[in-house]
């Protein structure tokens, strides 16, 4: 499998979009950073695939069991900080069009 360069995780309430790409490895594994800020999605034996800012901080994971995966699992995921959670989708950028069809 090839790994994914980038997804965008899409927030339920208001459709607030951040966008990640592909920066490096982790654990053996691509690491992504967000676009606009210092967040990281990374995988981790202790944590499987989270989200993650300075300190290691976790900040969200999928809501379902996916920690084995390669690549992130594009399916919902809760943020957390403080007080605060929300829920998103992680969406990955649509394949290119078959040229020949």
């Amino acid at each position: 499998m090839t790994a994914l360069a980038s997804f965008t995780f899409v927030r339920h309430v208001d459709g607030l979009r951040h966008h990640f790409e592909r920066d490096g490895e982790r654990h053996g594994r691509p690491a992504y950073r967000r676009a606009d800020g210092n967040v990281w999605c990374v995988w981790s034996p202790a944590d499987g695939w989270h989200c993650e800012i300075a300190g290691g901080l976790v900040t969200a994971h999928p809501l379902t069991s996916h920690a084995d995966e390669p690549a992130p699992p594009a399916t919902v995921w809760r943020s957390f900080k403080g007080d605060r959670s929300y829920l998103y989708d992680l969406q990955t950028p649509d394949p290119d069009p078959d040229p020949e069809a």
